[in-house]
């Protein structure tokens, strides 16, 4: 998605209904790549001259509304937005190295996150790839129809229509109109956690993974972009080896990194502060009411106060499927518990959690703040 080497005015590959890798290899990117960037773009969008139109150059939106026309749940003005955030699987441009682009692709992050009227506290909810949902009807990257379907995974709705169709996807499911659409990808999370100079965290337990190239003993390291990619992607090296349990990690990590976040030492450096603008602009995908600097600094400026202790960060409950136990299954009851509190602007409640496979595991508690 993200090509170091293009220019501001090249096209670019996060666009809707593009088609990438089909399921072998796929890894993820992070919602705090989208997160930090949103942080970084309100220091950025202050520029004037050639460091605004650069950064607006960077930025390219795809149009959800219009996609998805009249057939969404109804907009509640209630002071809070939702955001759904999509990680990239792209192999194709600087992807490349972590496996073949052989022309599909699905969303193997996913996430929505409710910001609270008045901007000072979140709720995240993490959708496991593997979820077998009811899909929506769709329409494909060439125009034509794709008739939903029932008990498919989650992450193939990007894989039949693009962003729209995981909007829409999301947006029956919950019943929740999504206010914003931001994607992310590995080359762009990357770039960011070398400009930010790495991020520290401590290890509670080795982590070994050939998959995802990590290798970290217990204790504390300054990861690189590479390291902290791996991080992220990282499955076989930690819990039981599911991706229930990378999602776990993915959320410890995020709350290390926003520990540290505010604190880098961008504000007094003028050249670091716009080289984080540039990596953070180039590293996402947004809707189009998102689709320049300005905009995206106002959006930015109502999450920039949000700390890691005012954020809860949950995974859909979900059970394993008793017909294939690669595959997950909505608790539904539970689920209309988290979307119900959302709608209303609520906490959600520990019970809509407590018989969740999701939560479960010795995961979270392997990667802390240094």
């Amino acid at each position: 998605m993200t090509d170091e080497s293009r220019t501001p005015d090249a096209p670019r590959r996060g666009k809707r209904g593009r088609r990438r890798k089909p399921p072998s290899k796929r890894k993820k990117a992070l919602v705090v790549t989208a997160w930090t960037a949103a942080g970084v773009v309100v220091l950025g969008g202050t520029g004037l001259g050639f460091v605004y139109f650069k950064l607006n150059g960077n930025i390219q939106g795809v149009d959800i509304n219009a996609a998805l026309g009249a057939d969404r749940p109804a907009d509640v003005d209630n002071g809070s937005q939702d955001i759904l955030v999509l990680g990239s699987d792209s192999r194709s441009g600087d992807n490349a190295k972590y496996g073949k682009d052989e022309g599909a692709a699905r969303s193997d992050t996913a996430m929505i996150v409710h910001v609270y009227k008045g901007h000072k506290k979140a709720s995240i909810v993490s959708i496991p790839r593997d979820t077998l949902i009811s899909r929506p009807d769709c329409t494909t990257e060439d125009g034509e129809d794709a008739p939903g379907a029932e008990r498919q995974m989650f992450n193939s709705a990007y894989e039949v229509g693009g962003p729209a169709c995981a909007v829409k996807t999301v947006e029956k499911m919950s019943g929740i109109r999504m206010d914003h659409y931001i994607e992310v990808d590995f080359s762009g999370f990357k770039k960011l956690i070398d400009t930010l100079g790495g991020v520290d965290i401590t290890t509670k337990k080795a982590i070994r993974d050939k998959d995802s190239h990590l290798d970290l003993d217990a204790g504390t390291h300054r990861l690189t972009g590479e390291q902290a990619l791996g991080l992220v992607r990282t499955r076989h090296g930690v819990g039981d080896g599911s991706d229930l349990g990378r999602i776990q990690l993915q959320q410890a990590f995020i709350k290390a990194l926003l520990d540290q976040v505010k604190d880098v030492g961008v504000f007094g450096n003028p050249k670091k502060l716009f080289d984080l603008a540039d990596d953070a602009t180039s590293a996402i995908t947004p809707d189009s009411d998102l689709n320049d600097v300005k905009s995206l600094a106002g959006f930015a400026g109502g999450l920039k106060g949000i700390g890691a202790d005012d954020m809860k960060m949950v995974t859909m409950p979900i059970q394993y499927d008793p017909a294939d136990p690669n595959r997950v299954l909505p608790l539904e009851e539970a689920d209309q518990q988290v979307w119900d509190a959302l709608k209303a602007d609520k906490a959600i409640p520990r019970s809509a959690t407590e018989k969740s496979a999701g939560d479960k595991g010795d995961v979270g508690d392997v990667v802390s703040s240094e």
